[in-house]
């Protein structure tokens, strides 16, 4: 059983050295879509998966056992203010004050502030096993690992724990929220995963390299994830069905008063005018070609902008 929607076995896992806290708190959390594997420090980015492949919990001692996992969705490195308002309860705490209170003792002493940057390893359909379900931590992991070591799954100590693992997850109801979409390339499919809101956020910001799509904004406290289709309408964390905006970009988009056109031209309604006086500040970049994601499968959907330009935009 993988995690990126096809029939593929994932070449390899990574198995992480993880706080016993942190894994109780989610393990008592119902039906999680995703989670924040969070990092101090915030130097490194995680980059040892491939999508959609696992990467499995080992608890510290005196647990010392292969507890659970999730799949690699993305990663980043984020202020811990960005990394709470994107997952919050997901982070493994209760509330900001207490991801504060877990990240300080790793800080050797340094005061945590909200823009202190943190590694996150974003991953999707969690699952926690229960106590009697837990796994022998692989002889081939040693002690003195700090973070975690990655193993083959198709031959040895890997492909032996793949096999524990799969069997218990036979128990374990796994969220699956992908659709092939074809073409291939590196002999993988190609896929549209349906995110969490979370992920869907984070992912955002990093696909239009932390900028508004129309204003070439850069100060991330002021950047959001739109929905070109809301959820309240039908729409879904996808990709395609969104856009990094400025914030108030973002509330004039999802009240119709601007638009993007479906060639990804930035577009302003008289409305602004007629009703406030004003939308001056915005008309400046009106036919202007917004800022693209590089992958072309990430960049909105032609079918969502000509709903929004319809359904939502007064022009």
């Amino acid at each position: 059983m993988g995690g990126d929607g096809n029939d593929e076995q994932p070449m390899k896992a990574f198995l992480a050295v993880t706080d016993n806290d942190w894994f109780d708190f989610l393990s008592r959390q119902p039906d999680l879509d995703e989670v924040n594997f969070w990092q101090p420090g915030g130097k490194v980015q995680f980059k040892a998966l491939d999508r959609g492949e696992p990467f499995l919990f080992k608890l510290k001692a005196p647990a010392n056992a292969v507890a659970g996992g999730g799949f690699f969705e993305h990663s980043s490195i984020l202020p811990i203010s960005l990394a709470w308002d994107a997952f919050q309860e997901k982070n493994g705490a209760v509330s900001l004050e207490q991801m504060f209170s877990l990240i300080a003792p790793l800080k050797k002493g340094k005061t945590v502030t909200v823009g202190d940057p943190i590694g996150c390893v974003i991953l999707r359909d969690p699952f926690f096993f229960s106590r009697d379900e837990w796994i022998q931590v692989p002889q081939g992991f040693a002690k003195n690992i700090v973070t975690g070591k990655v193993f083959d799954l198709t031959a040895g100590e890997g492909a032996a724990l793949w096999r524990e693992v799969q069997l218990r997850l036979q128990s374990v109801t796994v969220r699956r929220f992908s659709e092939p979409l074809g073409p291939t390339y590196g002999g993988k499919t190609t896929v549209r995963t349906r995110l969490g809101q979370g992920t869907f956020r984070v992912r955002l910001t990093d696909l239009y390299r932390r900028r508004c799509a129309v204003t070439g904004e850069r100060a991330l406290p002021v950047l959001e994830a739109a929905h070109i289709q809301p959820v309240s309408r039908g729409g879904e964390h996808r990709l395609d069905n969104g856009v990094l905006l400025r914030s108030d970009v973002h509330r004039l988009f999802d009240e119709g008063y601007v638009t993007i056109t479906p060639d990804y031209r930035f577009s302003v309604s008289d409305a602004l005018r007629e009703k406030f006086d004003d939308g001056e500040t915005y008309r400046p970049f009106a036919r202007t070609r917004i800022l693209l994601p590089d992958e072309a499968i990430t960049r909105p959907s032609r079918q969502f902008l000509e709903w929004h330009n319809a359904e939502v935009f007064q022009g």
